[in-house]
């Protein structure tokens, strides 16, 4: 399925779930696009907006569902990391061969630092807007700040992308192109990231494997 097709089915499972149950159709939507990333929000949004516009939705209603839906969906993924707990997430990565227990440590500390503003920015971020939610689980940030980063990083993102939808009408598909190129730049970056890291620790494994008066030559 091409990508043009898979937004185009997309929008018609939206249109669909919209003009059954109204706003809180488009906020089940997007509660299921933070649960599957592969689900674009880029398209569900803009076109709820459109669809606002055209006088079927109430455009504020719009706005309070979507953010809703954002909000179940980032709490059941959070759920899921408090369930995976430390513990479980270290025991995972103790098995794995190029995922030291020592850059668990590291994100564990910087997340411990910067949680906050991580997940606020991160439901900004395609990708990340959906999965920053798991290590707030795991690290058990507390839960109140957790909604109120979530609702207020989310109701800006859905603010954004409904109201574009709103104000384009029937253009409203310039939303999805738009962000679409900013996703791919988001995913460059993070496969560059990815390589960066598997060089690193496949750079650390060897100096190990180097006897010390080999490498001091």
């Amino acid at each position: 399925m091409t990508t043009h097709s898979f937004a185009s089915t997309v929008a018609d499972w939206a249109i669909g779930l919209m003009e059954t149950l109204g706003a809180p159709g488009a906020g089940v939507a997007i509660a299921l696009e933070n649960l599957f990333p592969p689900l674009p929000s880029e398209v569900i949004l803009p076109l709820a907006g459109f669809t606002a516009s055209q006088g079927s939705l109430v455009l504020w209603h719009v706005l309070i569902w979507t953010t809703a839906g954002s909000v179940v969906g980032a709490v059941l993924l959070y759920a899921l990391g408090a369930w995976l707990g430390r513990d479980r997430l270290r025991a995972i990565v103790d098995r794995m061969p190029l995922v030291p227990l020592e850059d668990v440590d590291k994100a564990e500390a910087w997340f411990n630092r910067h949680g906050d503003w991580a997940v606020l920015i991160g439901r900004l971020i395609p990708i990340v807007r959906s999965l920053i939610s798991i290590p707030a689980g795991v690290e058990r940030m507390p839960l109140g700040r957790f909604l109120a980063f979530t609702t207020l990083g989310s109701g800006f993102w859905n603010t954004l992308l409904v109201g574009a939808g709103y104000l384009l009408g029937d253009q409203w598909h310039v939303v999805e192109q738009s962000v679409g190129v900013f996703q791919r730049v988001v995913i460059v970056v993070v496969v560059l990231l990815v390589v960066w890291w598997l060089v690193k620790v496949l750079r650390g494994r060897r100096d190990q494997d180097t006897p010390r008066h080999v490498r001091e030559r």
